[in-house]
């Protein structure tokens, strides 16, 4: 009988669609995992997570099973064997599953049951349900491996305990939220109080498209007690001794427990991590942006340098007749203190070309939002045509609370490749430039110390393409706005509910239609 076993947890960055790229991570950390008996990854590794659609196509399940049979002729070698998470067909149906890898084969494989389909989630449409599976019998243990929704209720652990699991391992694709730490931590310890087994977390690290994926993986002991934890927001490999205690089970000895991020750090790793992966996934040379002097370019600027270093990250200052002097100088000294290149291109040739253009069209008609957005729109065409020209990936700088009420230009400010701020609340971006003037995020790139001109956090937010313009002439308070917006938005709470929290009704359902409304601009967008 086996009393000893080294399980190294995998935190790896896979991508999704990159199927030999992500064998060459998985055969990478198990070669860097000496002395494992067992290395646990994380769900769909093989494929990336999400998936999504690909997953559908037969080429590509054809090329995850050849690629799978490859990672099992690996372990041939008599070293660690492998749990990898990979979608796999079986008898007609498509399974987000976990392959036990060892020995030179495919010795198990298990499905994961509850497949969620809510939020960034939609399984249900693709895969097929798994039946309630039994543990996997690996050098004499019985292993229970659910797959990440498995252990957010009772049914599949509890089946895996009463079919004599004797340790829990789960493989999670688990994306970063606020307060989600906590959360996945108390689902583990509920499973573990509730089946007396300990349990090994093992999560994605990484960002996807929209979604990053902070890691974090970590290991409960039977008695609820953390006995591992790795560090979020990175690649890592821990190796875990476990042993058999008589009658009281396996237990994971002691080894690193990494502090998580909390609060404003952790948000702004995830900002900074999703875009470094979305930048180097798609194989661009570097970004480029507006730099305007206000505040949610400069955040997005220091962003986009702690993400990719500042020789990769390109600012244009772009001014208007309506540009004021503050901003310019605002915007020069943030690109002096993040160490990037500024250049200048004014637009009001643009401008002064399109009111010539149009001017037969629209006759004596007074100037409104047209104008406007005809400023905002010019910006858009000089930094697409910057793009064009040099490869740099436009990025876009508009934050959570103008987009949600369309307090922004469709092909003008709009117009980009990813938005760092996309789901940062106005009041958010004030919170996150303090911090970063106050702290390094780890592994950033850019400088420490301030990064941001204090005048830029401190002066009131305009567009300024008009005179005097301030962006409380066209919108409730931000501390308001915002307080509305998360009620509409993540509590999904009716008008009478918001009202309660001290909105005037008024406010509360002009809010709501400008979010119903701005919905074909983010569609566009």
């Amino acid at each position: 009988m086996t009393d000893k076993l080294t399980i190294a947890m995998a935190q790896i960055n896979p991508t999704v669609g990159d199927i030999g790229g992500n064998v060459a991570r998985i055969l990478a950390a198990r070669d860097r995992s000496v002395g494992a008996d067992l290395v646990v990854y994380s769900e769909l590794v093989l494929s990336g997570y999400p998936p999504e659609d690909l997953v559908l196509k037969p080429f590509f399940q054809d090329r995850i099973e050849a690629a799978a049979n490859q990672l099992a002729a690996a372990t041939g070698d008599g070293g660690a064997a492998m749990l990898v998470g990979a979608p796999w067909r079986h008898e007609g149906g498509l399974y987000n599953a976990v392959l036990l890898l060892d020995g030179g084969a495919v010795a198990a494989v298990r499905f994961k049951r509850n497949l969620p389909n809510y939020s960034v989630f939609d399984e249900k449409r693709i895969f097929d349900d798994g039946p309630m599976p039994g543990p996997v019998n690996f050098r004499d243990v019985r292993i229970g491996v659910p797959v990440c929704e498995d252990i957010w209720s009772p049914e599949v652990a509890e089946c895996l305990v009463e079919n004599g699991a004797e340790i829990l391992i789960v493989v999670n694709g688990s994306p970063f939220e606020s307060d989600k730490v906590d959360v996945r931590l108390q689902h583990a310890v509920q499973r573990v109080t509730e089946t007396g087994l300990p349990l090994l977390y093992v999560n994605q690290v990484g960002g996807q498209d929209e979604l990053v994926f902070d890691g974090g993986s970590f290991a409960l002991n039977a008695n609820c007690r953390l006995a591992a934890r790795q560090p979020a927001f990175t690649e890592d490999i821990l190796m875990t001794q476990w042993r058999r205690d008589g009658n009281n089970g396996w237990v994971c000895a002691v080894t690193d427990r990494a502090a998580h991020p909390e609060g404003l750090g952790a948000s702004y790793q995830a900002m900074v991590l999703g875009l470094a992966d979305y930048v180097n996934k798609n194989g661009f040379p570097g970004v480029i942006l507006g730099l305007s002097g206000g505040i949610d370019s400069a955040l997005s600027a220091a962003v986009a340098v702690d993400a990719l270093g500042p020789d990769r990250v390109r600012c244009v200052m772009m001014p208007s007749p309506y540009t004021s002097q503050d901003s310019l100088d605002d915007a020069r000294e943030c690109a002096q203190l993040l160490g990037v290149r500024l250049d200048d291109v004014r637009i009001e040739p643009a401008i002064d070309a399109f009111n010539e253009m149009l001017a037969p069209m629209f006759g004596d008609r007074p100037p409104d939002t047209t104008e406007e957005n005809i400023q905002a729109r010019s910006r858009g065409v000089t930094l697409m045509a910057i793009s064009n020209k040099l490869g740099h990936m436009v990025l876009t700088t508009g934050n959570k609370s103008e987009m949600s009420v369309g307090y922004a230009t469709l092909y003008g400010d709009m117009c980009g490749g990813f938005s760092v701020l996309k789901d940062v609340y106005k009041c958010d971006v004030f919170k996150l430039s303090h911090w970063r003037n106050r702290s390094l995020p780890e592994r950033g790139l850019g400088p420490a110390g301030r990064v941001i001109p204090e005048r830029i956090i401190t002066k009131p937010p305009s567009a300024e393409l008009r005179p005097d313009q301030t962006d409380q002439d066209s919108l409730p308070p931000y501390d308001e706005l915002d307080d509305i917006l998360s009620c509409l938005i993540e509590d999904e709470m009716g008008l009478a509910a918001i009202c309660q929290r001290g909105h005037d009704q008024q406010t509360v359902q002009r809010v709501w239609r400008m979010l119903d409304r701005a919905e074909y601009k983010r569609r566009q967008a």
